[in-house]
């Protein structure tokens, strides 16, 4: 028995032995960052940030893989079913949370299948809407809507996305009544609502800055409880009337469940690291973002609690997949 306690220890020392030499060695290849959403919406814009400073930092190519569907559970799967190693990232989302109450099965395990690393950053939605709609204000919006009742439509990032909650929110306190439309991206809807295919849409602060700055759309209010400093004239939509109106998402890093947390750890530093830097952060932030950078056991915690949030929200609104 002696012998073969001998041996158990001699393999657990050896695991350990393996996993700090692999952290230690790490990264020797190029990395790839899986983003479940289309590009140009905020997750994208964000994982290239991230994804290019760890580039310069580390040597080798972070390469971001956008794919979308399913209302992100395509790339979610890649990325909790692939080898463990630290070589694939992926970037969980608000929807992961949400898709746990959405969706009847899923092909993984939103929790027990990720390894969480850090929160990178928080983003506040806004509601925005084509020119042409005769509103300057979430309060002549709901005017209007209830003058044309299922006249308007509004776009979001997909059923079951944090948009559409926003929009199903928005209208069950507001008392009216709106056609959704929903899509695979933020930039498949952004395309839509400012050629006017589409009168309104809920969207995160970040892709949709660009098109406010321009002129392209007209921004009515903000989902956050506090007014966002890039916009400072745009009222959030609490103040103007809908009292405790609250939606938002958020993005970050995770690794299948399995990487050594000796590769999790540095993957948190410098993640944390980067997020901090001037050019980053500042850029960032003037599109609306709030940044982080939390522990891997805080985001867990974080992570957990936003299933429950949201699940209260899916069986309000009655969201089903499609």
């Amino acid at each position: 028995m002696r012998n073969r306690d001998y041996l158990i220890a001699a393999l657990g020392a050896g695991v350990l032995l393996t996993s700090a030499a692999q952290a230690q060695n790490y990264p020797t290849k190029a990395i790839r960052f899986i983003v479940g959403y289309t590009p140009g919406g905020a997750a994208d814009i964000l994982a290239r940030a991230v994804g290019a400073k760890l580039t310069e930092a580390w040597g080798q190519s972070v390469v971001v893989e956008n794919r979308a569907g399913a209302g992100t559970n395509i790339g979610s799967e890649i990325g909790a079913k692939s080898a463990p190693d630290g070589y694939t990232l992926f970037m969980p989302t608000v929807a992961n949370a949400i898709n746990v109450s959405l969706y009847p099965k899923l092909a993984y395990d939103p929790v027990k299948d990720f390894a969480f690393v850090t929160n990178i950053a928080t983003v506040p939605g806004i509601v925005v809407v084509h020119p042409s709609v005769p509103a300057r204000n979430t309060k002549e919006l709901i005017a209007l809507a209830r003058a044309h009742p299922d006249q308007l439509r509004h776009g979001s990032t997909g059923i079951g996305s944090p948009h559409h909650l926003a929009g199903e929110l928005f209208k069950t306190m507001a008392g009216i009544k709106m056609i959704h439309v929903p899509y695979k991206g933020a930039s498949p809807a952004l395309v839509d609502v400012v050629a006017g295919h589409i009168e309104v849409y809920f969207g995160a602060f970040v892709s949709v800055l660009p098109y406010v700055k321009s002129g392209r759309l007209r921004p009515l209010g903000v989902t956050s409880l506090k007014r966002v400093p890039v916009l400072p004239d745009v009222a959030t939509i609490d103040e103007q009337g809908l009292k405790g109106f609250e939606t938002g998402s958020w993005f970050g890093v995770a690794v299948p469940v399995a990487t050594p947390r000796e590769i999790v750890n540095r993957l948190h530093a410098e993640v944390v690291r980067i997020i901090k830097l001037p050019e980053v952060y500042e850029r960032i932030a003037s599109e609306g973002a709030a940044f982080v950078g939390d522990t891997p056991e805080q985001f867990t915690a974080f992570f957990r609690a936003e299933i429950v949030k949201w699940g209260k929200a899916v069986k309000a609104s009655g969201a089903k997949p499609e």
